[in-house]
């Protein structure tokens, strides 16, 4: 009874001895027909949980709840991964507004909070693209200032088809973020 993840139960173990746990604690190291008759007189199932063990070691346990946790075991892996969640993106143009601007600063702080990536694209067309490259990056460093979220920087500006761009993420390191009036 191989599952897709190689996980043997019951009938499907191969191994003739081994170390059984259950809720109550360690079994010991028994034969494999000792074993399924422990876990059937439980009424539970025997999954192998660690094969490459010597002898293997096998827990008694409802197969059903043992699923459970390792879903629940993948989401939080998958939680604390660093890479956030979607990339989120916002544009902007250079004759863009200041109004404009904070609300889409505040469109990027929400997505910041809920652990999204934000791209953040300057808009250039026609003669704008040929401006120079300090004024476009003051025009990107507007938008950054209206995030009231703290970030960081994942990728530098880089040069897109539309325009240019960076990609923010939020910082979850505990520093503070220093006061402009200093």
């Amino acid at each position: 009874m191989a599952k897709k993840t190689d996980i043997r139960i019951n009938e499907g173990i191969r191994a003739r001895e081994l170390r059984v746990i259950s809720d109550e604690g360690n079994l010991g190291v028994l034969s494999l027909s000792d074993a399924l008759a422990a876990a059937q007189e439980r009424g539970l199932d025997l999954i192998e949980i660690s094969p490459d063990a010597n002898p293997p070691v096998a827990k008694i346990i409802d197969y059903g709840k043992f699923q459970y946790d390792q879903k629940k075991k993948q989401k939080e892996i998958k939680a604390n991964t660093s890479t956030g969640g979607e990339v989120k993106s916002l544009q902007v143009k250079i004759g863009t507004g200041e109004n404009d601007i904070s609300l889409k600063a505040k469109n990027a702080t929400k997505w910041l909070q809920e652990g999204n990536r934000v791209k953040i694209e300057l808009f250039l067309r026609g003669r704008s693209k040929y401006t120079d490259k300090d004024f476009q990056k003051e025009r990107l460093q507007r938008i950054l200032d209206f995030i009231s979220e703290p970030y960081k920087i994942v990728e530098d500006l880089r040069q897109s088809p539309k325009g240019i761009y960076l990609l923010i993420e939020r910082d979850k390191s505990p520093r503070k973020k220093e006061d402009e009036t200093e």
